[in-house]
């Protein structure tokens, strides 16, 4: 009688479990990024504007931050079926944003580097950019190579990758790390600090509508110039990383992103570079 009431015992427990999914049996239920995302109805992108084309606040739109990433963001957001939400926010605290939560993915021109792949996840290269540097038209002739940049005072957006360039390849400059591009250039023509190290294609941005900024001649090269452009997403979210890796295909094969970079640097020049 015992054995066969343990026997009874024994299948009421299995299909317990099975009843219920296992979670009370030591399993977990698992909701995937894709499944919250589209249960919210939102997809929320967090980015850092001041960094036209790429992002910056659009004077015409009522404020709204648009560009090239905004544009990625968006195609994610409908290959899900769910509306965008874009988070402005200081480039440094993206990886945090991610990592606790506050957006779904981070698209500002990011490349990805051995310390932030501690964290977070990336997806492949949308745009491939390059790092370059930038001096006061009046001072272009003191620069003829990199080394006589060794002892002034370089200006970077805090936490990208050009910052750890810069750290990288001039170790005698004084650096000045800025939560936001457009306060590095106010410092360049403030005569506060002598250099930017900046991706060219936002450079480009300050450059045509400031004829008081250059970029520095061509024998002043930096060695790491390659600054890959990609989205970033938290840890273990593989199937939303191979969404965005598609989006990104389909839009770097139809053209988009050609479109966009015209689209966004026509925008950005006409504004200005007051973003």
């Amino acid at each position: 009688m015992r054995k066969l009431i343990s026997k009874c015992l024994a299948v009421v427990l299995v299909l317990s479990c099975i009843t219920i999914g296992f979670t009370s049996c030591g399993s977990k239920e698992e909701t995937s990024m894709i499944d919250k995302i589209k249960k919210s109805g939102t997809l929320v992108m967090g980015t850092a504007s001041g960094y036209p084309p790429y992002e910056f606040v659009s004077t015409a739109d009522g404020g709204d931050v648009i560009g090239i990433d905004v544009e990625l963001g968006q195609a994610i957001a409908d290959k899900l079926g769910v509306s965008l939400k874009v988070v402005d926010m200081p480039f440094g605290e993206l990886i945090a944003a991610l990592s606790t939560g506050k957006c779904d993915v981070a698209i500002a021109g990011m490349p990805e580097t051995e310390e932030k792949a501690k964290s977070v996840d990336f997806s492949s290269v949308y745009i491939n950019d390059e790092q370059s540097i930038v001096v006061r038209t009046a001072d272009l002739e003191q620069y003829k190579s990199l080394s006589d940049l060794a002892d002034k005072t370089i200006g970077v957006e805090k936490g990208s990758s050009c910052e750890e360039v810069a750290k990288a390849e001039l170790p005698n400059a004084n650096m000045v790390s800025l939560a936001k591009v457009p306060d590095v250039f106010l410092e360049l023509k403030n005569n506060k600090i002598d250099a930017i190290v900046i991706a060219k294609v936002v450079a480009t941005q300050y450059i045509v509508s400031d004829s008081t900024v250059s970029f520095a001649n061509d024998t002043v090269i930096l060695e790491n110039k390659d600054k890959p452009c990609q989205a970033a997403v938290a840890k273990d979210n593989e199937e939303f990383l191979a969404l965005i890796d598609d989006v990104i295909e389909e839009n770097q094969d139809n053209g988009n992103f050609d479109d966009w970079i015209l689209e966004y640097c026509e925008k950005a020049n006409a504004q200005g570079s007051d973003n």
